[in-house]
C-alpha cells in the first residue's frame, strides 16, 4: 500500500527569482504544486542529482553567494 501523501511541515523559506522560476516550470510541468515539488526533489534528492556537476556547481553557488546578497 502506498504511503499517503500528507504536507505535514511548513516552513519559510527564501529563494533568489531563478530559483523559484525553476521551481514554478517544474511543478507546472509535472502537475505539482511548489510544496509537492519541493516534496518530490528532496524525497527523491539522491537520485535527481548528477554527483559529476553537483559538487562544482555548489562552489560556484558559495563561491558567488556573498556577492549576490548585496
Amino acid at each position: 500500500m502506498p504511503k499517503r501523501f500528507r504536507l505535514t511541515r511548513r516552513f519559510n523559506v527564501a529563494m533568489t527569482e531563478d530559483g523559484y522560476r525553476r521551481l514554478r516550470r517544474f511543478a507546472q510541468e509535472s502537475g505539482l504544486d511548489e510544496g509537492e515539488a519541493l516534496s518530490f526533489l528532496f524525497e527523491h534528492f539522491d537520485s535527481v542529482i548528477d554527483d559529476d556537476t553537483f559538487g562544482h556547481r555548489l562552489r560556484l553557488f558559495n563561491s558567488e553567494l556573498e556577492s549576490r546578497k548585496r
